[in-house]
C-alpha cells in the first residue's frame, strides 16, 4: 500500500511538474519544480524563486484542513510587513510565513520559541537563501514580525462544540 501511495504521489507531483522527495532529518515531504532537477539533485543556479518549491511535515502540528486560510494569513502578514518596515525584514517575513504555513500550518504569530529556533538555525540558512543582512537581523526581524501580525486579522478559529453548546438563541 505504501509503495501504491508513492507511486500516485510522484504521478500527481509529475503532472504538475514538480519532483517529490521526503527529507528525512525532519520528515517533510518537499516538491521542487522540475526544471531545478537535475538527476535527482536540486541544482541551484536554476532556482529563481523560492517560493515554488513546497515543503509539508509530514509529522509536525498544525491543522492540515486549515491550510489555506493560515496560509493566507501568513502572506498577508508578510505583505504588511514588506509595506510597513525594511526589505531585510520583509525578506524574512516572506520566509517565515511558507516555514509555518508548510511545516506547521499554524498562524506567524503562534510560533513558539522552538519554532522560532528551528527557523532562525535551520529552514532560513537551509531554504531562505539569506544575505549576511538577513541572518544579522533575524531577530529583529521575527519581532517586527510579531508586532505586525497584531495588526493583521487572524484566521477565524475552528469551530468547536463548545462554542455552539452556549448559544441559546437568546
Amino acid at each position: 500500500a505504501a509503495d501504491q501511495y508513492r507511486e500516485r504521489r510522484d504521478a500527481l507531483a509529475a503532472e504538475y511538474g514538480y519532483t517529490a522527495r521526503i527529507r528525512d532529518e525532519d520528515d517533510a515531504l518537499v516538491l521542487y519544480p522540475d526544471e531545478w532537477m537535475d538527476d535527482g539533485t536540486v541544482q541551484l543556479d536554476r532556482v529563481e524563486d523560492t517560493d515554488r518549491a513546497v515543503e509539508v511535515s509530514l509529522s509536525g502540528p498544525g491543522d492540515a484542513d486549515r491550510y489555506r486560510e493560515v496560509a493566507a494569513y501568513n502572506e498577508a502578514v508578510a505583505e504588511e510587513v514588506a509595506e510597513r518596515e525594511a526589505e531585510v525584514h520583509a525578506r524574512t517575513a516572506e520566509t517565515f510565513a511558507a516555514f509555518m504555513s508548510n511545516h506547521y500550518v499554524r498562524p506567524v504569530d503562534d510560533a513558539t520559541p522552538e519554532m522560532r529556533a528551528e527557523f532562525r538555525e535551520e529552514y532560513l540558512v537551509r531554504n531562505g537563501w539569506p544575505t549576511d543582512e538577513q541572518l544579522a537581523a533575524v531577530d529583529e526581524s521575527l519581532s517586527v514580525i510579531e508586532s505586525v501580525a497584531a495588526d493583521v486579522e487572524g484566521p477565524a478559529e475552528a469551530d468547536t462544540p463548545d462554542a455552539d453548546a452556549h448559544d441559546d438563541g437568546s
